[in-house]
């Protein structure tokens, strides 16, 4: 991918910024939600499942895959969650899709569940914190079937951009829910959205854009204000030339973390931006992912 300021990158801050201006009402459906019910086969076979539904929105959709031999005991679990600026993106978009296929290759032995959201670039308008609430709703529907899935307790939250902004605020908002996550793995994500409103990048949508996607909801929205001691353990991977999202966004998030006894690592790509990073880059990163989680999730 041509580095930073590509068509594709230019295309997706215009589309942010109009969506965010068009729509100015939200919508929440309200219909009656029913799990699919789709068999699994036994735990010695391995299983993919595609678009499996875990709400009643169309978007509220997940990609399964479990590997064979898997165990209540054993079976470690990522979720991934896609970026796309909060309104626009899919799990199967041609950028993330190889992140996902490269994961399965490297964590053979893990169930990995590869996450859609509702979308703020549509209609009904979906404002801050729908997505927050997506991911929520996910990772319950997720729990609610782990016999079925057979995986265990052992689970990391992964994003990129928007997603890892998702993956850092489920993780540290919700560390003393359902799961406590073992470790976040979050790409260029950001952690603090009246940061981004008040220091915006060469690439960032304005200030009216995120006030409006936001609603009111910055502090909340932001996970650096739920960092405290109980804090998964949290790898960041952040290009220095990033313009959308401020390396400066990393540091704080660090700072916080190192202050809290937090085990942490900021891994920093001079030369590199925002979502498109090179093939060498993101392959270093995948190794020193691979490292942080044998490290941390045992």
């Amino acid at each position: 991918m041509t580095p930073h300021y590509s068509i594709i990158k230019m295309k997706r801050i215009l589309l942010y910024t109009l969506c965010l201006s068009l729509f100015l009402t939200a919508c929440d459906k309200d219909d009656a939600f029913k799990p699919d019910d789709k068999s699994v086969p036994p735990p010695s076979t391995a299983y993919t499942g595609i678009d499996e539904s875990y709400g009643a929105d169309p978007l509220q959709k997940m990609d399964i895959y479990l590997p064979a031999g898997r165990s209540r005991a054993t079976t470690k679990v990522m979720i991934l969650i896609h970026g796309g600026a909060w309104v626009i993106g899919d799990k199967a978009d041609e950028d993330f899709a190889p992140v996902v296929d490269s994961l399965r290759r490297r964590l053979p032995d893990w169930a990995i569940f590869n996450l859609n959201y509702r979308l703020a670039g549509g209609f009904p308008f979906n404002f801050f914190p729908t997505q927050e609430n997506d991911i929520k709703a996910a990772i319950t529907y997720i729990y609610n079937q782990r016999t079925r899935f057979s995986i265990s307790d052992k689970w990391v939250l992964g994003g990129a951009s928007a997603g890892g902004h998702l993956a850092l605020l489920q993780g540290y908002k919700n560390s003393g829910g359902l799961i406590k996550p073992r470790a976040i793995v979050n790409y260029f994500g950001p952690s603090d959205m009246q940061d981004m409103e008040d220091h915006p990048g060469a690439e960032s949508p304005g200030k009216q854009a995120l006030q409006l996607l936001c609603n009111g909801t910055e502090q909340a929205s932001s996970p650096i204000n739920y960092i405290d001691a109980q804090t998964p353990p949290t790898i960041t991977l952040q290009g220095l030339d990033d313009q959308l999202v401020l390396p400066a966004q990393q540091e704080a998030l660090h700072a916080k973390l190192q202050a809290n006894g937090v085990p942490q690592k900021l891994e920093k790509y001079p030369g590199e931006g925002h979502d498109d990073f090179s093939a060498a880059t993101m392959s270093k990163s995948f190794d020193q992912v691979q490292e942080f989680l044998n490290q941390h999730v045992k």
